[in-house]
């Protein structure tokens, strides 16, 4: 569930994908009411809310834009700003959405190229390996040398 202050973090792209995937969600929300196969009844309500937060903050920023304020004059941005200097004011940090996104996709580049430089470490120890002849396959020949000599000598063992 996304509060009033999570929503006016976003852009208005990211508003509005936010908007179609929760409109999408109680679309399914209100089949599975139909079909009797919900489970959570209350899930429901919390879809609807968050839809019509997000038409509220559309519709905001829509008429800021009519009469020419800037996105810091809304009144839900100006609940948003005054948090934030009261987060400012007890050392606390809050992020934004895009920012924890961003965050996010550094993060799992940055683990990507990690597993990557271990992959071609292995790559490198393999190769290595392989040309000193340390780690050499096993051929056939030395496979069936070996199963006859433990042949023998469990032979040996049943007769003695």
């Amino acid at each position: 569930m996304a509060t009033s202050v999570e929503i006016a973090e976003y852009d208005i792209e990211e508003l509005e994908t936010q908007l179609s995937e929760t409109r999408r969600e109680l679309f399914n929300l209100r089949f599975q009411l139909a079909t009797g196969r919900l489970d959570n009844f209350s899930r429901l309500n919390h879809v609807r809310k968050d839809v019509a937060r997000m038409m509220t903050e559309l519709r905001a920023r829509e008429i800021a834009e009519a009469e020419g304020l800037a996105a810091e004059e809304i009144p839900a941005h100006r609940a948003a700003a005054r948090l934030r200097s009261e987060d400012d004011a007890l050392g606390r940090t809050r992020t934004t959405a895009a920012e924890r996104r961003t965050a996010a996709k550094t993060e799992r580049e940055a683990a990507d190229a990690d597993e990557a430089k271990v992959e071609e470490a292995k790559v490198e120890d393999h190769a290595a390996v392989d040309e000193s002849g340390a780690g050499a396959e096993v051929t056939d020949d030395e496979v069936s040398d070996d199963a006859a000599s433990d042949n023998a000598a469990s032979d040996e063992q049943e007769e003695g």
